[in-house]
């Protein structure tokens, strides 16, 4: 391969010799091209490309593949520029593809003046060949066109390739910076690219996914469409204004490999904010943020994929561009792993359950004592298996005594901004005995004669419309405060995890007690009545079969 790229001054080209028998056919004993690089490396990973057109166009003189002007309606000069423009994007969209940190855009200064010269007029024949004779001898070859070289319809022709390949640098270089929206300027190129088609008004991918929000046939929780349309959005803003009915598969398989590289919570950082999705990546080259895991990719692609089944139902796709690209996820392997028992002790040993300086300093030992939501959550969870939003929603009334056993009721039914994640969600969940032995009972009584309605007054929904999810993320950086999380592995859902594996631990097999965690679908049985489904008798022993031996907890008992 080195072999064919050769240095002239500072910048690499590629070279071949012409086999024999074509040679007569294409006029010259060699091809070489710039391949527009200082550096050795990246002149190795553009030269296959390269040589691989070239043997296509031996290829297609060996098979005499030399169409006549009778034979085949010329190009224009225009169309001809047109190709090669595309031709040089398509090349660089390719490699970016292939390694994101790929940027054409570090051209020789240069050689980029002698191709805006070209346009221009202002270099020599000798100069102009060499920087596109390459490109006019296979548009003769293949019958386009049959300008004798250096005369004056061959010179404008070459002025017009300079002006593509100019052209085809301003975009790599604004590529490079992270803006995908540059356009042509010189008038040949840009009257031979057409503009792609724009959705009409009131029919783009976010006007018809706010129809399919609101008609919400599969009765998807408020906060999960929520969250959804920021994931179509994004999807929406990084492939341009394009009609619904022209997304494809190839849209969302390019917008998925951008996923992979884009940084954790970008939105929530100070150093994205305002940029696009792939300005957001190259910027993140310097910031260096973790990227999300394949897990959250998928989450991605599940929300556009679910928007497109719904696209496909009204007749704007034919089918769903997104089957076939979610990444393959072991099972086997959990991003989010239960507590251990030497983690627990030491996080109820800790200054947010014993004792802290104040609401704002948790991990910092003092006599504040900490009991609201950020206190029962946690614990709540531990004995529960429920979710952190399920739990804070909880009115004072979801918390009660049905036939002399006390439960939560975790519904959206009732007064405020209540939602569950699915209607099959819904559920009665018993009071572990260990949640009344450390006070949750007392804490009722006292919230409910201090006239609340709302059994965690304290705990709110942040800007997007989600449950404590400030006290989510401020517990994940608490657990990394008091030395038990390093990078990903336990959060506030392990607490969630570890009751699922207390369970199985008490002998129970994931399809008896899934509906406890709210793992349920939607039937008929769940809108009659306390009691979704089940017995709540049998509820009762599956909540108190959870237990974690060696749980040291007796010191947060009111």
């Amino acid at each position: 391969m080195t072999s064919h790229i050769k240095r002239r001054g500072s910048t690499y080209y590629a070279q071949i010799a012409v086999p024999l028998d074509v040679q007569t056919i294409l006029g010259r004993k060699t091809m070489d091209r710039s391949l527009r690089t200082k550096d050795p490396q990246e002149a190795k990973r553009l030269l296959p490309d390269v040589l691989k057109e070239w043997h296509r166009l031996f290829d297609d003189a060996k098979r005499g593949i030399t169409i006549v002007k009778e034979q085949r309606r010329p190009l224009t000069n225009a169309q001809m520029a047109a190709r090669v423009y595309k031709s040089e994007t398509a090349l660089d969209a390719e490699l970016r593809k292939q390694d994101h940190r790929y940027a054409i855009a570090e051209i020789d200064a240069d050689e980029a003046r002698r191709f805006r010269d070209g346009f221009a007029g202002r270099l020599s024949n000798d100069e102009l060949a060499e920087l596109v004779g390459d490109r006019i001898e296979r548009f003769r070859t293949v019958g386009h066109h049959d300008y004798a070289p250096n005369s004056p319809e061959w010179r404008a022709l070459a002025q017009d390739l300079c002006a593509a390949r100019y052209e085809a640098m301003a975009r790599e270089a604004e590529r490079a910076e992270g803006d995908f929206n540059g356009k042509p300027s010189h008038p040949t190129i840009a009257s031979a690219t057409p503009e792609p088609e724009k959705a009409p008004k009131g029919e783009t991918i976010i006007d018809l996914y706010d129809r399919y929000a609101r008609e919400n046939a599969k009765g998807i929780s408020a906060d999960t469409l929520t969250q959804a349309r920021r994931d179509v959005k994004l999807f929406a803003d990084t492939i341009g204004n394009i009609p619904p009915g022209k997304i494809t598969g190839r849209h969302v398989g390019e917008w998925k490999d951008l996923l992979m590289q884009y940084p954790v919570k970008a939105a929530e950082i100070a150093a994205f904010r305002g940029m696009t999705m792939r300005q957001t990546i190259k910027k993140n080259e310097t910031v260096k943020k973790p990227t999300i895991s394949d897990r959250t990719v998928n989450r991605y692609l599940s929300a556009v994929g679910a928007f497109c089944d719904w696209l496909v139902l009204r007749g704007y796709l034919e089918r769903n561009p997104v089957t076939g690209l979610h990444q393959s996820i072991d099972k086997t392997k959990r991003s989010t792993v239960p507590f251990t028992t030497d983690q627990l002790n030491t996080l109820f040993a800790s200054p947010l359950f014993t004792g802290c300086q104040n609401d704002d300093d948790w991990h910092k030992p003092g006599n504040h004592m900490i009991r609201d939501h950020r206190f029962w959550i946690p614990l709540v969870m531990l004995f529960s298996g429920a979710r952190p939003g399920e739990i804070a929603q909880l009115a004072v009334s979801d918390v009660r005594q049905e036939h002399g056993i006390w439960i939560m009721h975790i519904t959206e039914e009732g007064d405020g901004d209540k939602s569950v994640k699915t209607k099959g969600s819904m559920r009665v969940v018993p009071i572990h005995p260990e949640l009344v032995r450390l006070g949750f009972l007392k804490y009722h009584a006292a919230i409910k004669e201090a006239g609340e309605t709302r059994f965690f007054p304290n705990a709110t929904r942040n800007k997007r419309g989600q449950m404590v999810a400030d006290f989510s993320r401020d517990f994940g950086r608490y657990l990394t405060r008091i030395k038990i999380k390093s990078g990903r592995g336990v959060s506030l859902y392990s607490f969630r995890h570890g009751a699922a594996d207390a369970l199985r631990r008490a002998g129970h097999l994931d399809e008896q007690f899934g509906f406890i965690l709210g793992h349920t679908s939607h039937t008929m049985t769940g809108r009659y009545g306390v009691l979704p489904q089940g017995m709540l008798q049998q509820r009762v022993d599956l909540v108190n079969s959870i237990a974690y031996p060696g749980l040291k907890i007796d010191h947060l008992a009111d």
